[in-house]
């Protein structure tokens, strides 16, 4: 008999791959959503390819709503949560609410249930900086780039003795630097489900996603992402908004690819009670990807660069995918060439509504960018 698995946040731009792809797998699926908006309008329900997917209404944070969708499920994807560094650095309350409130709950109603596994959504945020080596060698796992650094346009981090610092990977080992709200609400995602796992024995396993970008994302919400940022602009003929000076490296990441490892997650035994990072495991500009985005799209406006820092940014990271190698048997599929041809072929047929430039006037009225 296929076992049925609860996918909170499953009508998302990430659940409703996960989804779809746990179906084309053989469970039974349940989703439990909001239906909200970051802006706190209605969406529309997804259409999903198939009828398997049961869709429930409601919000995480009622016990009530979170109790029925946990009736007759064995497994459980958490990915229900606020999105966005930039708009988590003014609407605080709403971050944690949801998205560390809205845990407790759901592990609550979870308390006395057979429930297999519990796969949760974290974020390569809870990182802040990633991982630096210096020129001798000596591996620096607590950069952090100062308020004077920044205002002086100095971009790249540098030692305490102003030395030069070169990226690499970043493991699950490094440890948390929480440079934004959304890390901290997202760290608390991740802490309260690994330890509620180990105290009531429900094998629980942590993904760190890293920039995740494909068909389906949330064009109406210029905080979710680079990728995002860059479709809306060059959808309306408009060149690409990229901060500081478009050299800050990053992991992007297909949906495909993380849809898959959170069923290998579902599946693994040694990954429980396990951080494992999922990402392409490839270091890569945002100028590079804006650049690559426009040649994709029929060629484009040259990217605006800012030369402005937004509050909560890091400079740095990307992941080291090993440990999603061992544990999960996770390889990347999607090339980054492919991936993007998939996205502006799905761009084709949405109606986009550019509100970068009011996002970033808000932030600048808000103090947030320097």
């Amino acid at each position: 008999m296929a076992k049925k698995v609860l996918v909170t946040g499953g009508a998302g731009f990430i659940g409703t791959h996960v989804a779809a792809d746990l179906v084309a797998r053989g469970y039974h699926v349940r989703v439990l959503d909001s239906f909200v908006s970051h802006r706190g309008a209605r969406r529309d329900r997804p259409t999903f390819a198939t009828g398997e997917i049961e869709l429930l209404s409601g919000d995480v944070r009622d016990p009530g709503a979170v109790g029925a969708a946990l009736d007759g499920v064995s497994m459980v994807v958490h990915l229900a949560a606020m999105v966005g560094i930039a708009q988590s650095m003014y609407r605080m309350a709403s971050y944690e609410s949801v998205n560390a409130a809205g845990t407790a709950t759901l592990l609550e109603a979870m308390i006395g249930r057979r429930i297999e596994r519990l796969v949760v959504a974290s974020s390569m945020s809870i990182y802040g900086e990633g991982r630096y080596v210096s020129t001798d060698g000596v591996v620096h796992d607590h950069v952090e780039r100062t308020r004077e650094s920044l205002e002086q346009r100095q971009w790249e981090p540098l030692t305490a003795t102003g030395g030069r610092l070169l990226p690499v990977p970043t493991g699950e080992d490094k440890p948390p630097r929480l440079a934004s709200i959304y890390a901290l609400s997202k760290f608390s995602q991740e802490r309260l489900c690994l330890i509620a796992g180990r105290a009531y024995n429900i094998p629980t396993v942590a993904l760190r996603l890293f920039n995740v970008y494909g068909p389906g994302q949330a064009l109406a919400n210029p905080y979710s992402g680079a990728f995002a940022s860059f479709a809306v602009r060059l959808a309306n003929k408009k060149p690409p908004v990229i901060f500081e000076d478009g050299g800050q490296l990053r992991d992007f990441v297909s949906v495909h690819d993380v849809a898959r490892a959170f069923a290998l997650a579902l599946e693994a035994a040694d990954a429980t009670g396990k951080v494992i990072n999922i990402g392409s495991g490839v270091a890569r500009s945002v100028s590079e990807v804006a650049a690559r985005m426009g040649q994709v799209m029929g060629g484009a406006p040259a990217p605006e660069i800012t030369h402005e820092y937004r509050i909560g940014d890091v400079r740095h990271c990307f992941a080291d995918i090993s440990r999603a190698q061992a544990l999960l048997g996770f390889f990347p599929e999607v090339t980054l060439d492919s991936g993007l041809s998939e996205l502006c072929d799905w761009l084709c047929g949405q109606k986009v509504e550019d509100r970068v430039a009011e996002a970033r006037h808000e932030l600048f009225s808000r103090g947030l960018t320097l």
